[in-house]
């Protein structure tokens, strides 16, 4: 039976059977494919130009240049968060995010040529390849954008439930993936609904009990459970037919994470496993050292450039509003403790001597013309450092809030005191995907970031984080 069953199995692309983490792999390879056939051309125009033989004997020489744009390229695209598939999807988001990638990586090299020894490095060597690979890169995105419009390259989704949480991995679909999945029908999970539940805008094809047969006359690539509640009998059924046929089936908090980066806390009611990690730490477990130790290092180092840094900054910020240099105020930090965090002043002096305790927003009319700057700039968090050195914060983690704040939100908002199990950070997975939040909603936004970030954190997570973080000082879009 349960080979018939397999035999059923249509055949499908082996692109649909791909996973998004998979999808993001060829899409940087696809990247990479470009900057070595860009590293190969301006070598050949290099040596052309040159007057020099180009054979074996002088790639061999220059071959160091292969995994040195590589390794480049791919942290200035991490740094400019170049790998989302929702920019991806969109060809001219994609190509003018590839414009400030290929200037920064001209002026990273410009900046190590003045450096170097004259005549160490070639002049016009990579002004060659970050035009070609300008060329190149964005041939192979528009072509990818393309591809998916008369290619059957869209994995076939089939959703399971029609209430909220339907509704709300919908949502994330058509924002988030809209060229990479393609729903393909909504199947009733069978249980009632209490009427304050919304109903997912769609007609439901079936029902639990023929979620096998509805999957393979549909060609589903993959199922989502999003049912809000405990599978019944026959829906526990029905998935293990899929299950039995080949065809994976995800829940839906799990896709909504690998989508958004997010945690949907509003949709995971009693399952903590989704929103916090429940399993005890090793006590072999490096990460805690390693991450302390680079906090430290990174934190003494970049105290030291702030002191070069900081007389000309207070020059200009008691020029353009006078007042002290620095502002502490207390927040709040891991399990609850209260720590007075040192930012540099952004803000007219007492900013809230008549408004009271208010959530700083974008365009903020207290903000001065040197602080809006450093806000961009992110300058002003840099005395943080001193807090991270005193171990109250991280460089990443959730964003340390105030009390008044944290004792409003805790009450309105599920899971908010889970952002307390960590160490805050001066940057975080919130800051580099979301602005500023002066709403219920948009905290509640924030949560699901850090959610995420909790649940995953890791040396590469961290890594990721700090490089977009210095993507978005380049870019002066810091939040």
């Amino acid at each position: 039976m349960n080979q018939r069953k397999r035999d059923a199995l249509p055949s499908q692309p082996i692109w649909t059977r791909l996973r998004l983490a998979d999808r993001r792999v060829l899409l940087a390879l696809g990247d990479l494919v470009a900057v070595n056939l860009s590293v190969l051309v301006a070598l050949r125009i290099w040596a052309l130009v040159g007057e020099r033989a180009f054979g074996p004997p002088f790639l061999i020489s220059q071959a160091f240049w292969f995994p040195l744009l590589s390794i480049l390229w791919l942290t200035l695209a991490a740094a400019n968060n170049y790998y989302d598939l929702a920019l991806a999807s969109r060809t001219d988001r994609s190509l003018m995010r590839l414009i400030p990638i290929t200037l920064q990586l001209v002026v990273m090299y410009l900046f190590i040529f003045f450096l170097s020894p004259r005549d160490a490095l070639p002049r016009l060597f990579v002004l060659y390849h970050a035009a070609l690979s300008t060329v190149l890169i964005a041939a192979w995105r528009v072509m990818r954008i393309t591809w998916l419009d008369w290619l059957p390259v869209r994995r076939r989704v089939l959703v399971v439930g029609t209430g909220w949480e339907a509704q709300a991995i919908l949502d994330a679909i058509k924002q988030y993936a809209a060229s990479d999945y393609t729903v393909v029908g909504i199947v009733d999970e069978g249980r009632p609904l209490h009427h304050e539940e919304i109903v997912v805008n769609a007609e439901a094809i079936g029902y639990a009990p023929d979620l096998a047969r509805i999957s393979q006359a549909l060609a589903a690539d993959e199922i989502v459970l999003a049912t809000g509640g405990d599978v019944g009998g026959e829906l526990f059924q029905g998935v293990m037919d899929c299950y039995e046929l080949g065809i994976p089936v995800t829940s839906m908090p799990i896709l909504y994470e690998q989508l958004t980066g997010m945690v949907p806390v509003e949709h995971v009611r009693g399952h903590w496993n989704v929103v916090l990690p429940l399993a005890a730490s090793s006590v072999f477990d490096p990460y805690p050292l390693i991450k302390r130790m680079i906090d430290i290092l990174l934190s003494l180092f970049g105290l030291m450039l702030f002191g070069v840094l900081l007389p000309p900054i207070g020059l200009v910020m008691t020029l353009d509003c006078p007042g002290p240099l620095f502002f502490s105020q207390e927040r709040v930090g891991r399990a609850g403790r209260v720590f007075r965090m040192i930012k540099l002043r952004t803000m007219v002096p007492d900013a809230e001597n008549y408004t009271g305790p208010i959530m700083a927003a974008q365009d903020d009319p207290r903000v001065t013309r040197v602080g809006a700057f450093l806000r961009r700039s992110r300058l002003d968090e840099v005395p943080q450092l001193v807090n991270v050195l005193r171990g109250e914060m991280s460089l990443v983690g959730p964003r340390p809030e105030r009390p008044y704040f944290v004792e409003q939100l805790q009450a309105r908002i599920p899971f908010y005191r889970t952002r307390l199990a960590i160490r805050p950070g001066v940057t975080g997975w919130a800051q580099v995907n979301f602005g500023y939040g002066s709403t219920d909603a948009d905290q509640l936004t924030k949560l699901k970031y850090d959610l995420y970030y909790i649940r995953h954190r890791s040396l590469l997570l961290d890594m990721l984080i700090l490089l977009r973080t210095v993507g978005q000082v380049v870019r002066l879009v810091g939040r």
